[in-house]
């Protein structure tokens, strides 16, 4: 399938070129506008977009990018944030351990709830359980294979509120982290996670720029982002000179990807998908792909 649609965006991305070495009336980021939202067009869902160009924060495009989506696995990336914010404050070491266990308190009424194997995408993390594991051991395995049974641990170690409390100190203003995962009661409640395009940007950017932690830490958490083993969206069409520092997010009918990219000329741009009420999930997963090397074009025909 990859070769097929591989074969109608390099049309697309030709057209486009195109259009964006025209000399009309229009700029050439209102033209990367129209393409977007073309494609856009073409999804069988609702897309949210949001890009910023690193090196001149006015090249921006914002599209549905206040609207609120679940935030599936992309709340992880807060979670990073916070755990290296508690170490620098000297409240939490990541090189401690923990005992790993499988048992969590619903945010609803404090009963317990314990995940499922067969739900996570880390399989190798529940061999784990009863055994001693680093804290820096269980945020890699939260980022990078975004393993659900990490990110609970993680969660109830520093905390929902706190977590919240920091995006809204980088002026992320409406994202949300109420709770770990698979919190069936939350869930029916519509207690649940969840985030917009914008905020996604401002926290990647704040990790980009050295404003989401002490400039070691950033550095860390970009190198943990860059080892992002689920690589269907932002990197999926770019060369392999790009480099992506990335996070991912799926439920039903939803994926997610938000990410740093890295040009080998040395500058790089955030970008920040967001999908939901996805009819066609591995086709518009592809378009969504599509929309990336869509902004990547743009970037490198400046």
């Amino acid at each position: 399938m990859k070769t097929a649609f591989h074969a109608t965006l390099i049309l697309q991305c030709f057209a486009i070129s195109l259009l964006l070495s025209c000399k009309g009336e229009k700029s050439q980021l209102e033209l990367l506008h129209a393409s977007i939202q073309t494609q856009l067009d073409s999804i069988n869902g609702d897309v949210a977009l949001a890009y910023v160009n690193l090196a001149d924060p006015s090249d921006s495009l914002m599209i549905n990018a206040e609207e609120e989506f679940h935030a599936a696995s992309t709340m992880k990336v807060p979670v990073m944030i916070e755990l290296y914010k508690q170490q620098k404050e000297g409240k939490i070491d990541l090189n401690d351990s923990i005992v790993l266990i499988n048992e969590f308190k619903s945010i609803v009424d404090s009963s317990f709830y314990s995940m499922d194997i067969v739900d996570d995408s880390d399989d190798d993390i529940y061999s784990k359980i009863g055994t001693s594991v680093a804290f820096k051991d269980l945020t890699y395995s939260m980022i990078t294979v975004s393993s659900n049974l990490a990110t609970n641990v993680l969660i109830e170690l520093v905390g929902a509120k706190n977590i919240t409390a920091t995006m809204r100190a980088l002026g992320a203003d409406k994202i949300k982290v109420l709770r770990g995962v698979e919190d069936t009661k939350a869930y029916e409640l519509g207690l649940s996670n969840t985030t917009t395009a914008k905020d996604l940007m401002v926290i990647m950017r704040a990790i980009a720029e050295s404003k989401a932690g002490t400039e070691a830490d950033c550095v860390e958490m970009i190198s943990i982002l860059k080892d992002q083993q689920f690589n269907s969206i932002i990197p999926y069409f770019l060369p392999d000179e790009v480099k992506v520092a990335h996070k991912t997010g799926s439920i039903v009918g939803v994926h997610h990807d938000a990410g740093i990219v890295y040009l080998p000329d040395g500058r790089a741009y955030v970008l920040v998908i967001l999908s939901k009420n996805l009819k066609e999930y591995d086709k518009a997963t592809e378009q969504l792909a599509g929309l990336s090397k869509t902004v990547y074009d743009y970037m490198v025909g400046q």
